[in-house]
């Protein structure tokens, strides 16, 4: 098939701020309280009670350079784990962590009295290897004019229309998540790509993702794969002439 017959029918975009996963983004304000002691014991503690410890800080203070840090509005905070276990039903796994989240710091559990906010993007969760329950949470601070490091989940469409799986052929997912250096306010919750027009042996590069054009693809080599239509049998040889 000509690259240029696939290549007018391939439409790989990302996600608008506009989507299902921003709007409900909209409708969860985390509610988080300070906690002036840390600790395995006091962890514990707050978990018996309910809740989950979370820290929230600036990504540069993770930059391996130390030059490149600087202070910040570290938090350590705990959360309520019915709301987060909320939020992660309304918005799933992977796109919680390339999500913005309003983030409201109250004096107590129930306290009308703010002591800070602001928006948060998600960075880990840290899971309990036995029961999956959540040990705690990382943020970072994601306030409009920040720049973040964020591993945006590639979502492939179209399968069911893809000529290349009519034919028996197999959709080879190289690449789960492209990492970009994004303006907060630009984050996508997820890129789409669309394979409806992939016949065999064709491919998806980094490179056709349409972004914002205020984000930095932060890999080595763009023309790297992120999908390909590969076959799933091998042309058998002919017997050799004697």
């Amino acid at each position: 098939m000509m690259v240029s017959k696939w290549w007018s029918g391939l439409r790989t975009v990302v996600e608008r701020p506009i989507s299902l996963l921003c709007q409900s983004s909209e409708f969860h304000t985390i509610q988080a309280i300070p906690r002036e002691c840390t600790g395995s014991r006091i962890a514990a503690r707050d978990r018996a009670q309910g809740r989950i410890p979370a820290v929230v800080f600036a990504q540069n203070l993770l930059d391996k350079n130390p030059h490149n840090r600087t202070l910040s509005k570290k938090q350590i905070l705990t959360t309520e784990r019915k709301q987060i276990k909320s939020i992660l039903d309304s918005v799933e796994l992977p796109f919680f962590c390339s999500t913005r989240f309003p983030l409201q710091i109250r004096a107590g559990s129930g306290s009308s009295v703010l002591l800070e906010s602001g928006t948060v993007l998600p960075l880990k969760i840290h899971r309990d290897e036995e029961s999956g329950n959540i040990l705690n949470l990382v943020f970072v601070w994601a306030d409009e004019g920040m720049e973040l490091k964020v591993d945006v989940p590639v979502v492939l469409k179209g399968e069911e229309n893809c000529p290349g799986l009519k034919k028996g052929g197999y959709l080879n997912r190289i690449r789960t998540s492209l990492k970009y250096l994004c303006p907060a306010e630009h984050i996508p919750p997820k890129i789409d790509v669309d394979v409806s027009n992939l016949d065999i042996g064709d491919r998806v590069f980094m490179r056709d993702v349409e972004v914002h054009p205020s984000l930095k693809l932060l890999s080595k080599n763009e023309n790297m794969p992120i999908c390909k239509i590969v076959a799933t049998s091998l042309e058998i040889p002919e017997p050799a002439k004697e």
